[in-house]
């Protein structure tokens, strides 16, 4: 029988983010050990997208942005463009 945090996303999200959290920290530990200019690029470049999906997975967690929100688009007024 699974456990009522198995089927709870943000159980898992928590989970992932650290993960992606302790990955960003390798990448910028071994930019210091490297030498070579695009490596260093390479590792800092997949540490700043790792941020960004961190900051993702936060903002679901969170709700913070409309896409991540569970209400019904049904009962939301129609966002007007300004003319």
């Amino acid at each position: 029988m699974k456990h009522a945090s198995e089927n709870n996303p943000v159980h898992h999200t928590q989970k992932i983010k650290a993960q992606m959290r302790q990955l960003v920290v390798h990448l910028r530990e071994d930019i210091g050990k490297i030498t070579e200019p695009k490596a260093q690029a390479l590792f800092e470049t997949s540490a700043e997208v790792l941020t960004g999906l961190v900051k993702a997975f936060d903002d679901y967690d969170q709700k913070i942005e409309k896409a991540w929100r569970t209400e019904p688009t049904a009962s939301r007024p129609k966002e007007r463009t300004p003319a």
